[in-house]
């Protein structure tokens, strides 16, 4: 019999998973949700097919009656929390599988801890925006054991995901931290982007030039970023997503929230220059890009998004946050 599986965090990414897991996934018995705000559950229930899932009312039941439990939280002591709580019950022979974005010395201490109680553990941490995890196509990095990574693996290709990095046999903060040195490769993409249209908008050679060059040397992230900049998607997020970011986001969906949000891209910054002192490293491009990210917390709070780097580049060149 398949094994029953639990799904924990239902933010941006998890919504989206979560999804697929209960539509996708070969399941045996319903896919057992909780979140902490109970209405997340129901609202994503009511989207699911009639008996794909159930809502487990507590963590403890949702845990204590799966084999497998599926984490996707938004930060390092909301992990270590709900963990926590987690480890209170009987989980002897049960599976961690947690896909959060968190430090690795984070991840390692949930190896340590889950393991004493007799569970196993992997870290699976993605790669791809909150369109992406609706569309099933997500990169996911696994790390663990082989036994159980390959107990994960039947969840992530064809059912939340396109591509596994697998790191089988390596200890599973090996995942987080290729997943913290990963999301360096995307801040700085959007840096380079902010600068290279502030400057082109400076200069006389106008965006749109810019952009016609960005899609012909780097189509795909690099495209959809720029047409985001282009199109105010760093400040206003209520409107329809236009054509030129079929490549990344599922036309005419309503994404009103950060894709990437300020405050997460900020603790994912932090990780990396804290990883990066410790190792002897330097990041001098994360410093700059932690300075923007400053700025865009200041100018929109919460509700900036790591795009928002254009807006504090462009009022460091003496423009307006948003466009004219």
């Amino acid at each position: 019999m398949a094994p029953r599986l639990a799904w924990i965090g239902l933010g941006n990414m998890g919504r989206g998973m979560c999804k697929n897991l209960a539509q996708k996934a070969d399941l045996s018995e319903p896919l057992i949700i909780f979140n902490r705000t109970r209405k997340r559950s129901s609202d994503l229930q009511s989207k699911l097919p009639l008996g794909k899932s159930t809502i487990a009312p507590t963590l403890d039941e949702a845990v204590a009656k799966s084999d497998i439990i599926f984490t996707c939280l938004g930060d390092d002591e909301a992990v270590q929390d709900t963990i926590s709580v987690a480890l209170k019950g009987d989980v002897a022979g049960k599976l961690f599988v947690d896909c959060s974005t968190v430090h690795p010395d984070t991840t390692n201490l949930l190896a340590r801890n889950i393991e004493a109680q007799g569970a196993h553990f992997v870290a699976g941490p993605v790669f791809g925006a909150p369109p992406r995890a609706d569309a099933g196509q997500l990169v996911f990095v696994l790390a663990g054991p082989k036994s159980d990574v390959a107990r994960v693996k039947p969840y992530c290709n064809g059912v939340m995901g396109h591509a596994e990095i697998d790191f089988s046999d390596q200890p599973q903060g090996i995942a987080s931290l290729l997943k913290i040195i990963g999301n360096t490769f995307v801040l700085n993409m959007v840096e380079a982007l902010s600068e290279g249209h502030t400057f082109a908008e400076k200069s006389g050679l106008g965006t749109q030039n810019l952009h016609t060059f960005i899609e012909t040397m780097f189509p795909g992230i690099f495209t959809a970023y720029s047409g985001r900049l282009m199109a105010g998607d760093y400040y206003r997020r209520e409107e329809v997503c236009p054509n030129y970011y079929l490549a990344s986001y599922e036309p005419g969906i309503m994404y009103t929230q950060p894709l990437f949000g300020v405050d997460l891209a900020r603790k994912d910054a932090k990780h990396a220059l804290h990883l990066a002192e410790v190792s002897g490293s330097k990041l001098k491009d994360m410093e700059v890009v932690d300075a923007h990210l400053a700025a865009v917390q200041k100018h929109m709070g919460s509700r900036g998004d790591i795009a928002g780097i254009y807006g504090a580049v462009r009022q460091e060149s003496g423009l307006k946050f948003e466009l004219d």
